[in-house]
């Protein structure tokens, strides 16, 4: 009964991934006959690379997802890592592939101070990341006072403007993470009780799973990913502002549960979450194409993130009840 459970419920998470994979060659479909500039080369490359960016954080807000954990900061560290790489290249002389060396470093810290802090203070996540998101910001402000970074070398320039092929890097990029979380999370042991710590923590820890250990260590990636895609960005713009990846809490959030990711734990596939961003990206493309207005834009995205948590919270419903029968 149980390894039928269980069949039934990596069945329904396959089936997800198809289903919103399916739904996105459907809206590119549609999106070529609604703009004819949809399709242009310059226009996908454009779209794959905003992509990029929403896609590296969605991947890594679902590991948080599905050990039952959000992490609201990641915006906040992503900015923060960026102005430091900066300062570093520009006033501290430093080589800029070492700076961003030491970006990568300071991201999987700040990601291990929030994991420390909610663990060991037994700590609300969101509450707690809300609060670390201002002391991200404010220490932000302190060093930029709100002025962007510029005169970053352009050696670095290619990590965020070049291609490879008809490919922006930065998705390369983005896919390279995505490898590296499936990994993790499909074949090692350590991936096992992540999906065991999202469907019952106190179980995996009656088990003798180390769940705190487990919870820190996402964390710590986390902020080493939203520190890639900090520094990414910051070779794209060619300056480092604070401004960057005020957006990415709740895109990331959106892409991992459009994705198929619950946001109770314990189910989903990491992705989902780039498919689920590339719907986003979709849609707020199609936007911009059809000249609609700045404005409408964030109500779409808001509309969007609402009915992708609904739907998620409306199929965490319908398959307790079908369990509940079939039990």
């Amino acid at each position: 009964m149980i390894n039928t459970k269980k069949k039934g419920l990596a069945t329904l998470r396959r089936s997800t991934l198809t289903a919103i994979t399916l739904i996105l060659f459907v809206m590119v479909v549609i999106a070529g006959f609604i703009s004819p500039y949809f399709l242009d080369m310059y226009n996908l490359q454009s779209l794959i690379r905003d992509l990029a960016f929403v896609g590296m954080i969605g991947i890594a807000q679902s590991l948080l997802l599905l050990v039952g954990e959000l992490d609201l900061s990641v915006g906040k560290i992503a900015s923060l890592c960026g102005i430091l790489a900066g300062m570093l290249m520009v006033n501290g002389g430093v080589d800029p592939f070492l700076s961003l060396g030491i970006a990568l470093i300071l991201g999987l810290v700040f990601g291990l101070i929030n994991g420390l802090l909610i663990t060991k203070l037994r700590l609300n996540s969101m509450v707690a990341t809300i609060g670390m998101s201002s002391v991200y910001g404010g220490i932000n402000l302190v060093l930029t006072k709100g002025k962007a970074i510029t005169q970053i070398p352009e050696s670095i320039y290619s990590l965020g403007k070049g291609n490879i092929g008809p490919i922006p890097i930065p998705f390369l990029f983005t896919l390279g993470v995505l490898l590296l979380v499936l990994f993790l999370t499909k074949k090692t042991k350590t991936g096992r009780y992540i999906y065991a710590i999202g469907n019952n923590r106190e179980a995996a820890s009656i088990l003798g799973i180390k769940v705190d250990k487990i919870r820190v260590m996402i964390y710590a990636i986390v902020g080493m990913i939203c520190a890639l895609a900090g520094i990414l960005y910051v070779a794209r713009l060619g300056s480092s502002q604070s401004t960057i990846g005020e957006k990415w809490p709740m895109m990331s959030i959106a892409s991992a549960v459009i994705g198929g990711v619950a946001l109770t734990g314990g189910t989903g596939n990491p992705a989902g979450a780039l498919v689920g961003a590339a719907i986003i990206s979709v849609i707020s493309n199609v936007i911009v194409l059809l000249g609609v207005s700045v404005y409408w834009q964030s109500a779409v995205s808001g509309i969007v993130i609402v009915l992708a948590i609904s739907f998620s919270s409306l199929s965490t419903i319908i398959s307790e009840k079908k369990q509940k029968k079939l039990g």
